[in-house]
């Protein structure tokens, strides 16, 4: 396995809470902690900026991904606004995650509570030329749903 190094800081209110960590050997996401002072609701259909604790390095050519944790999905409905957010390797500001309940009973979070994960990606940069011709497939412009259900 290929370990990149990421550099990590903690936010002054956050000391006390742990670092992102994997919660099994082959894990593919290091779970983010809630650093709220007090509880938080989420009740159905709301959602909240909700604080990390964390600002991260990571080094050019890479991003952080912050993922849903699939157990809050599936036990309680709880998910993100954005689905996955990015954290750019040139942002250093405080990991912050948009929570949403999706479900039908209000969720608190409480501090220290794992509430996402990051997945970090190795990503490529593009050099966009212009054309102007394509060349052809067979699905061609074919959108949603061209291939039936």
């Amino acid at each position: 396995m290929n370990l990149i190094k990421v550099y990590i800081k903690q936010t002054d209110n956050a000391k006390d809470l742990p670092l992102p960590q994997y919660m099994s050997e082959e894990a593919s996401g290091a779970d983010l902690y809630a650093n709220v002072l007090s509880d938080v609701t989420l009740n159905p259909g709301e959602y909240k900026l909700i604080p990390t604790g964390i600002m991260l390095e990571l080094p050019f050519g890479y991003e952080a991904q912050v993922r849903a944790r699939s157990g809050l999905a599936a036990k309680y409905g709880i998910g993100l606004v954005n689905g996955i957010g990015t954290i750019d390797s040139d942002y250093r500001g405080e990991i912050k995650v948009i929570m949403i309940n999706w479900g039908e009973e209000p969720f608190a979070i409480k501090r220290g509570d794992r509430i996402a994960q990051l997945v970090f990606q190795k990503i490529e940069h593009v050099q966009f030329e212009l054309s102007n011709n394509l060349t052809s497939t067979n699905r061609s412009s074919g959108g949603f749903g061209h291939t039936g259900v």
